[in-house]
Order: structure tokens, then sequence, then C-alpha cells
């Protein structure tokens, strides 16, 4: 009977170690966790252009969707736009309003269409602190949507790399 009475004190001690543990890990892990609360939601924005879920789920493909009001990340060399040299620009997906022109766009060899300076006015940051590290997300300055996010990575004369997702981004030739 002695050794059930022990062995339970001792199921108890590291029960509660372990949940201890469980509970500090959490909070000192919980910056860097994206629970979902960052996410803007476009109806409660203020953007110029909002729309209910629904209708942009109408308005974009599943993949579109995905990024610019989810949040998502398209795979790296799977939009046609990485390798696009041509002149013109690049316009929000979502809302059309203009983001980046060809003369500021280079191969950043990352996968993804990348620039190194947004038309002015065009963009809008907030910081990310999903995937256990903190990023600075860029979003179209119209209508909220996820673009990709800015590195201090970039070429001259701004030393900035904004690495969007093709899907995000409708290219006009000049």
């Amino acid at each position: 009977m002695n050794r059930k009475i022990e062995n339970n004190r001792y199921m108890d001690k590291r029960y509660f170690l372990q949940a201890g543990a469980v509970i500090v890990g959490t909070a000192l892990l919980s910056r860097y966790i994206n629970w979902g609360s960052q996410a803007m939601t476009t109806s409660q924005s203020g953007f110029e252009v909002t729309k209910p879920e629904s209708e942009w789920r109408t308005i974009l493909t599943p993949e579109q969707f995905s990024v610019l009001r989810k949040h998502g990340t398209e795979r790296p060399h799977t939009s046609p736009l990485d390798k696009e040299y041509d002149k013109g620009t690049y316009y929000c997906a979502a809302c059309e309003l203009p983001l980046f022109t060809s003369d500021t766009k280079f191969n950043s060899g990352t996968g993804w269409p990348s620039f190194f300076n947004p038309i002015e006015g065009a963009i809008a940051t907030t910081v990310d602190k999903s995937l256990f590290m903190t990023r600075t997300e860029v979003h179209c300055s119209r209508c909220g949507g996820h673009l990709g996010h800015v590195f201090d990575d970039g070429p001259a004369p701004t030393g900035k790399r904004y690495c969007m997702n093709g899907v995000s981004l409708k290219f006009e030739p000049a």
C-alpha cells in the first residue's frame, strides 16, 4: 500500500512539472507563434476597398484568396512573374492598385518576384511574428491584401528586397 501512495505522489509531481514546462514554454514562445489575431480583416480595417469574405472568394482564384486574404505564401519558383522582365507595371490582383514598376524589379534568386522600391503610397506594412521569427509584412494600401514581406538585403539604392507572391500581383506591359 505504501508503494502505491509513493507511486501516486511521483506521478502527481511528474504531471505538475510537465504541465508547468508546457505553460512556461508557451509563454516564452507566444510572441513567435501566429495565433491568427494579427491577420487583418478587411471589413474592420479601414481600407478604401473592403468586401466581405464571400465576395473576395468570387473575385479571386483559390490561390489568390489564400495569399491575399489569408496571408498564405505561394511555393517558390511557381509564378511566371518571377521571370517577367518586360517594361510595365505590377498591380494588386485584388483591387488593381499600381504597386511596383518594372524599373525596380530584380532577380533575387529566391523564386518570388522581387523589387527594391514600391510606388509611393502603394503599400502598407505590419509586423509578422509567425514561423518563430519577426518579419515586416507588406500589404496593399488600398485593400489590405497580403503581398509578401520586405527584407533589408536588397540592392542599391534602397537596400530593400520586397519579396512578393506572384499570385498577389497582376502585370500590365507598358
